[in-house]
Parts: C-alpha cells; sequence; structure tokens
C-alpha cells in the first residue's frame, strides 16, 4: 500500500541567552509536535548568546534539531533571516524562544497554510497590560507606521508566524540589511490570514526586547518602508518661503505708504527668525542624513549576520 509522504515543516525559533527556560519551551514544542502528522525541523538560531543556551540545545538530543551558532548578537530580525534562509520545508513557522508564542496554535496555522493561504499572522491579542507603556508604544508605532506609509501593518502582528514555500522564496529575494519581517511580509502583498492569539507568560528570565532595541525597529520600519519624512521637509520648506514672501510684502508696504520711519529695528524677531530657521535646517539635514545612512550600509552588502561553524 502506497503511504502518502508527510508534509515537511519547518520551526524557526531564535534565542538569545535563554537557559532558564529553553528547555521547557522545547519540551512544550514537543508536546504539540509529536502528535502531528508532518515531518518536523527544529531551527534553533543562538544570536550570540554568551550564557548556557547552546551547551543545553546540544544536550537535548533531538535528531530534529538543527543549531545555528551566530558569530555574535546581530539582532532578532537578523536571526529569524538566517533561519529562513536555512529553511527547506514547504511550510515555514516563526516563533520566538521565550515561551511566549503558544505552540499549540502550530496545527491550526499549518492547516491554514495547506488550505491555500501563503501567509498565517498572528497576531497578539494581551487583555492583561491594557495600560502598559510597551502597549501605547506599540500600539502608536503602528499609527504611524500606516499612515505614513503604502504598506500596511496590521496592529499587534508579531513575528509568530507561518509561510508557504513561495511567500518564503519571496523573501529571500529581499536582501536589506535593515530588513523588518512584518513590514517586508506585508510588502509581498501574498494572501494573508489574521490569526489573534493571547500570548503566555514568560516561564523564565526577562524580555530581550529593550527600549533601545524596539526604537531601533520602528526607526528600521519607518525609513525603510516611508518617504514621508522627506516630504515633511519639503513642506516645511515650503511653508518657509511662504512666510519669507508675507514678510517681503509686509516690509514693502511700508516703502510704498512712505512710512519707513515706524519699522522697528526688530533685533530679536531676527535672531528669533533665524534660530528656528537654521533649527529646522539640521532636522531636515538629519532626515536625509539617515537616508544616505542607510543607502551607505545597503551599498556595501555586509551579510546580515555571520555563522560560527565548527
Amino acid at each position: 500500500m502506497n503511504t502518502i509522504p508527510k508534509k515537511n515543516v519547518d520551526l524557526i525559533i531564535p534565542v538569545y541567552n535563554e537557559e532558564e527556560i529553553i528547555k521547557h519551551t522545547h519540551a512544550r514544542i514537543c508536546a504539540v509536535i509529536d502528535k502531528l502528522p508532518y515531518q518536523f525541523t527544529l531551527y534553533y538560531v543562538n544570536d550570540g548568546s554568551n550564557d548556557r543556551t547552546s551547551t543545553l540545545l546540544n544536550e537535548l538530543n533531538d535528531s530534529r534539531i538543527n543549531l545555528i551558532e551566530l558569530s555574535r548578537n546581530f539582532g532578532h530580525q537578523a536571526a529569524l533571516t538566517a533561519g529562513i534562509d536555512a529553511s527547506k520545508a514547504e511550510i515555514i513557522i516563526s516563533m520566538d524562544g521565550d515561551g511566549q508564542h503558544p505552540p499549540e496554535m502550530l496545527q491550526e496555522m499549518i492547516e491554514l497554510v495547506i488550505q491555500g493561504y501563503d501567509i498565517v499572522q498572528t497576531q497578539r491579542i494581551d487583555k492583561y497590560q491594557p495600560s502598559s507603556l510597551k502597549k501605547k508604544t506599540s500600539s502608536l508605532f503602528y499609527k504611524l507606521i500606516n499612515k505614513m506609509s503604502n504598506t500596511k501593518i496590521v496592529q499587534g502582528t508579531a513575528d509568530f508566524r507561518a509561510m508557504s514555500r513561495q511567500a518564503v522564496d519571496a523573501l529571500k529575494e529581499m536582501h536589506e540589511y535593515h530588513g523588518v519581517l512584518r513590514g517586508m511580509i506585508a510588502w509581498t502583498g501574498f494572501s494573508t490570514i489574521i490569526l489573534p492569539y493571547q500570548p503566555d507568560e514568560r516561564s523564565g528570565g526577562v524580555s530581550k526586547y529593550s527600549l533601545r532595541k524596539m526604537l531601533s525597529l520602528a526607526t528600521d520600519a519607518i525609513f525603510s518602508f516611508s518617504l514621508v519624512p522627506l516630504y515633511i521637509g519639503l513642506s516645511f520648506g515650503g511653508l518657509l518661503l511662504f512666510l519669507a514672501l508675507a514678510e517681503l510684502t509686509y516690509v514693502l508696504s511700508f516703502w510704498i505708504r512712505g512710512e519707513t520711519s515706524t519699522l522697528a529695528p526688530g533685533w530679536s524677531s531676527l535672531m528669533f527668525i533665524i534660530l528656528i530657521v537654521a533649527g529646522l535646517q539640521m532636522i531636515l539635514i538629519g532626515f536625509i542624513g539617515v537616508y544616505i545612512g542607510y543607502i551607505f550600509q545597503e551599498v556595501k552588502r555586509r551579510p546580515v549576520y555571520l555563522v560560527k561553524k565548527d
């Protein structure tokens, strides 16, 4: 009797200093995938951990594990990219190694890809922290990026998603040094379904996503997917030209009426205008500088990540 070959599924799991919970996370994933009729490969991407994360992963002695060791900490997006580049399966699922992405959703995500969706994007629904600073700043980020860019990113989306081989191959064609995967995947336009989920509490360790890293991710997203900052500069320039024309018209009116003697010296107002113009120029030059900096880093063609070889 002919048997139908099992579909191959790759799990991409970036980890960074997760020695406290990595065994628990793996055991929980295995408790789910051991019951599913698919062939799994688990790509753990060690993003330059300086604790025992790598040692503990090797001790798991699971033949399905493929450990990718990065030479240093390149960041979450780079680690995800390393796993995606290494993947070969028909279905690829990325999830975090901190235990907050529930593996119990894997079966539903795989089934949706099999039904024909190229991207199954999860959406974080956090009911227990309605007033947290992280939630408010995250909401502000999504509102800004969706107003400033033609690429729409659903609020609350995470890097917990399933993708078809077609979507992954398209994503791998996008060689961006400052890549923001949730924006790049939305940009591809492949058939997508949103799957809400309630994040689990961390079973140990602390979040590695500091305020600095969140701001860096937001900056990458804004400057990678929008030219609005440049248009803001053009608008300010136009406004200043209009104000300069209005001032010129006002001064000329005194000359026409022969009332130049009534014009005040106006040293303070002149300095005020000079300072405003100079400040705006510095801001706008800064915007241009950021874009040039991004171009500079792209044209150098440095790899997004480096893999350590044994």
